[in-house]
């Protein structure tokens, strides 16, 4: 048995990678257990060896050198110990070899116990090293059961999980199905390593289109931000190194192929592919897209971008619940300003106003546009001021004086701003073709007439 247990030994260092005298040192902690526990108060001081070479297992004790032996488990007496070693002298400490006959089938089924938990915990070393430097990555797996909201993937030699806080809202999962997931943590546990993996991760849609776009993967189309609301809408920014190729035709593919399997992947979620541009006006309209913009105005020193939209792409450039402009501001890292063309209109005519008394310029508030909170827009969804966050891979820009970026005018010129009539400044309703609601606003600045009848009765 012991010469097949070396033979195992070696052939276990060669395939699995775990030493041979690591394997002996546990066998041999594993037996001195084994031997306390089968011969109680007996076995003190004691020393389990096995012979490298043939495998051979033997028990050893020290004892004491005494004349008269009180405790034959702790001292042997002087006669005795001299069989072995003449030099031997009362008080000096020597190994005894106590070797039970049976002591061969304990030291096989320890053996045997100690080689299969060193095996496992090999494999799943071997496993925790493999997944550790796949933090990032994307994983396909089955999935095998789902407990207490807890989807369990199979990854073949392991098994992930994907926790609530990680699946996209209102995605459902079926038993065998096979899913990506981006794999985002991986820790040591005691029962082995666990993998936790996630779906909502903004690094899952980065790995897809790596997979997808051949550009992409080699590096000539270079992905800068991503911007994810999953489940919902994401925007993708890109930016090509070769001047040949296309960044936003690459990542959509003949037909929209390349795109259209990955939100068939994320269950029908919306992708915005959006070009980069080191302009930040430049890449703050584009990304509002599909909205149209008409004008941006950077403010450096605030990181405010004010973005001025014609009145029926308001609602269009502020999305659903602000969604549209939140994924912008996220982007491109600027604080998202948005107002309709009317309302610019708006405070620049009440700039006319400036030199006027104070009661005859004032402005009621109800007919001041509100600027909206985080959410994305005000009550009326008039106006939206969206702050930044900073979106993954996003680059800085530099800071400098405010910039203003005018786009292309629209194919009809705005109406002009007519001139004040002698009554105050009626309310102005107007849509934007979308649903949303009319806004108001009036000024009750007196008119011409009004103000020559004021100066006369001041001459009088």
């Amino acid at each position: 048995m012991s010469v097949e247990l070396m033979k195992a030994l070696e052939q276990i260092d060669e395939e699995k990678g775990i030493g041979k005298e690591v394997i002996i040192e546990a066998i041999e902690a594993a037996l001195l257990s084994a031997y306390k526990k089968n011969y109680g108060a007996s076995a003190q001081n004691m020393r389990i060896e096995v012979d490298r070479d043939t495998g051979e297992m033997r028990a050893y004790q020290i004892r004491t050198i005494v004349e008269t032996v009180e405790d034959e488990h702790t001292q042997i007496s002087l006669a005795e110990a001299q069989q072995w070693d003449p030099s031997a002298k009362i008080g000096d400490m020597v190994e005894v070899e106590v070797t039970p006959r049976d002591f061969g089938r304990i030291a096989a089924q320890t053996a045997k116990q100690v080689v299969v938990q060193r095996l496992r915990e090999a494999e799943r070393d071997l496993v925790y090293k493999e997944f550790r430097d796949r933090e990032g990555d994307i994983v396909t797996g089955t999935v095998q059961r789902i407990e207490r909201k807890n989807v369990y993937l199979d990854l073949g030699r392991i098994e992930a999980v994907l926790p609530p806080t990680e699946q996209i809202p209102r995605e459902s999962y079926r038993q065998s199905e096979r899913i990506k997931a981006y794999v985002v943590e991986v820790r040591q546990g005691t029962r082995g390593p666990q993998i936790v993996v996630s779906r909502t991760h903004p690094g899952l849609l980065k790995r897809l289109f790596e997979l997808e776009v051949p550009e992409i993967y080699e590096g000539i189309v270079e992905i800068k931000a991503i911007a994810r609301e999953a489940g919902a809408r994401s925007k993708f920014a890109v930016a090509s190194r070769d001047k040949n190729v296309d960044a936003v035709g690459a990542c959509v593919g003949p037909k929209g192929t390349r795109v259209q399997s990955i939100v068939d992947e994320l269950k029908g979620e919306k992708i915005d592919i959006v070009p980069w541009n080191a302009d930040p006006a430049l890449f703050v309209a584009g990304a509002l897209s599909p909205a149209k913009v008409t004008r941006v105005e950077l403010d450096e020193q605030t990181k405010t971008a004010l973005v001025i939209v014609p009145d029926h792409q308001l609602s269009l450039a502020i999305g659903r619940e602000g969604q549209n402009a939140r994924l912008a501001a996220k982007l491109t890292g600027w604080r998202i300003d948005i107002k309709s063309e009317t309302q610019i209109k708006e405070i620049e005519a009440k700039k006319l106003f400036v030199d006027l008394p104070e009661e005859e310029a004032a402005v009621p508030a109800e007919a001041q546009p509100a600027a909206a909170g985080p959410a994305g827009a005000d009550a009326s969804g008039e106006t939206a001021t969206v702050p930044a966050e900073q979106p993954d891979g996003a680059e800085a820009q530099g800071e400098g004086p405010a910039q203003t970026l005018v786009l292309p005018e629209p194919s009809e010129a705005p109406p002009e701003i007519p001139a004040p009539s002698g009554a105050a400044v009626k309310a102005v309703e107007a849509a934007d073709g979308e649903g949303n609601e009319p806004f108001a606003t009036s000024a009750d600045a007196p008119g011409p007439d009004e103000l020559s009848k004021k100066t006369a009765e001041a001459d009088a």
